[in-house]
């Protein structure tokens, strides 16, 4: 998990373009609210590899909600539920359970239509917010980080130096 979060660092900090680590941020959010395993899952996974995106945004972003995702389950098996519930949509998943082979995706399942349409629900709101975010980082807080005293003391931490190690080695900067 460190290389990524090591290339997410540079990344904000570097010319890798706002655009690219927002949409790593959404496809990581997409992909970290479905539960991993289920072939929606899979072919969104694969997918996202054929799209320009910041790719340590993505496992990063995914990994942190993997992490929480026992406590997003409920919100997410809710969502699910309301939605698979919809009347006007029954005789969609009718069909959709009739056709070969989407029975396997699980999309009736309330944990899987739950995380699909938060995680479509949650991209835009994800893309944009991040997207606004990253020049008020680049702008204004990197530069008071790197002056912090407390910044200092904390690359000294045993769990913090190979980190910065690795952002120095992934910049080219060898420190």
């Amino acid at each position: 998990m460190l290389k990524p979060l090591a290339k997410f660092v540079v990344a904000l900090s570097g010319n890798v373009s706002r655009t690219q680590i927002a949409i790593g941020f959404s496809w990581g959010v997409l992909l970290g609210l479905l539960p991993a395993g289920s072939i929606f899952w899979i072919a969104l996974f694969v997918i996202s590899f054929f799209f320009r995106h910041h790719h340590a945004s993505k496992a990063l972003v995914l990994a942190l909600l993997k992490l929480f995702s026992a406590a997003l389950a409920p919100l997410m098996d809710l969502a699910g539920w309301e939605f698979l519930h919809i009347e006007a949509l029954q005789p969609v998943f009718t069909t959709l359970y009739n056709m070969p082979f989407v029975p396997l995706t699980r999309f009736n399942n309330t944990l899987v239509a739950g995380g699909l349409v938060s995680g479509l629900v949650l991209w835009p709101l994800v893309f944009s917010l991040v997207f606004f975010l990253i020049p008020v980082y680049r702008r204004k807080v990197a530069p008071v980080l790197r002056e912090s005293r407390v910044l200092g003391a904390v690359k000294k931490l045993p769990l913090i130096a190979p980190l910065i190690d690795l952002v120095s080695k992934t910049m080219g900067t060898g420190n």
